[in-house]
């Protein structure tokens, strides 16, 4: 197996068809198909499976890519260090739960690079498209958090993902809303006092209550609403008088001035919860300069909340 089999086969897969693949690789298709069909006659596995709408990657052919692409990855990065900065724009990616100081961290990296030389990303998505995203290397790093109530559940996802989490911070649940709103100058807010507001969740495809973004998520609440973004729940919080259940962490710079956040006030029914945040990587992968430096971020804004969410 060869570095330029293992590229051909990864342009493949992001083309979705042998004849735009050759045309990006600037190679006539029959020397393309030829070099496949040694691959996989090597691998004594199906990669790819050829259909009428173009080719798809076969149950074991994805799990080949997958491990092909960790070592396409390594390569670049040994190019990196090896033979200086290159002619060709080097990519990093991030993808993440709706946090703000992770994209505040994003920001603080991405500043110190010349973005005509670099692929910069950051995705802030849905739980399970972190883990998909990192496990399939699309997304160097991960940022997201466990608790005792979605432990299970996402470390058997991990497993399945091949990565790993990085503990990074602990947090007691805080509460969200308008600096407007009429609980936000409470010292602690109870459930019994959010009961007439409405509850604002980020969408999740399935295992809602295990994938979701929220502490205390286990909570049936009356009033609902799910969206997608940041800004959108920003905007309910002032058109509704919404809430959100949080972490406490929130970079002003990005959000804006005019929300705060409120300790949660427990009780018997409604106990606190604790949520880890942190990072996950690739098992075995190796961290780029970017990546490094991205956590680096990650720590130094932790480290100036630490005392105020513990």
């Amino acid at each position: 197996m060869t570095l330029q089999q293992i590229l051909y086969a990864l342009t493949i897969e992001e083309c979705g068809s042998m004849s735009r693949a050759s045309e990006k690789l600037y190679i006539v298709q029959p020397t393309l198909t030829s070099a496949i069909q040694e691959l996989e006659n090597e691998a004594g596995i199906a990669i790819f499976l050829r259909t009428h709408k173009g080719v798809i990657p076969t149950p074991e052919g994805k799990e080949f890519l997958n491990d092909i692409r960790n070592l396409y990855r390594h390569y670049n990065l040994v190019l990196q260090k090896y033979q200086g900065e290159g002619n060709y724009r080097r990519k990093f990616r991030v993808s993440t739960q709706h946090y703000s100081f992770a994209v505040k961290a994003f920001v603080e990296m991405a500043k110190r690079y010349d973005m005509k030389e670099f692929d910069l990303a950051i995705d802030e998505t849905q739980t399970k498209t972190v883990l998909t995203d990192v496990g399939s290397l699309k997304s160097e790093i991960g940022v997201l958090y466990k608790s005792a109530r979605n432990e299970k559940t996402l470390d058997k996802l991990m497993k399945e993902q091949g990565v790993i989490f990085h503990p990074l911070i602990k947090c007691r649940a805080y509460v969200y809303l308008w600096d407007q709103h009429p609980l936000a100058k409470e010292k602690s807010i109870s459930m019994e006092q959010l009961e007439p507001y409405p509850c604002l969740s980020f969408e999740q495809d399935e295992d809602e209550i295990y994938l979701a973004e929220e502490i205390l998520s286990e909570k049936v609440y009356s009033r609902t609403v799910k969206v997608n973004d940041r800004s959108t729940m920003l905007n309910l919080m002032v058109g509704l008088q919404g809430y959100t259940l949080c972490s406490g962490i929130i970079s002003g710079d990005l959000n804006g001035d005019g929300y705060v956040v409120v300790p949660f006030h427990e009780d018997e029914e409604n106990p606190n919860s604790i949520m880890e945040i942190g990072y996950i990587t690739k098992k075995n992968s190796i961290l780029s300069r970017m990546g490094e430096e991205y956590i680096e971020e990650l720590q130094n804004y932790l480290a100036g909340v630490r005392s105020e969410v513990v």
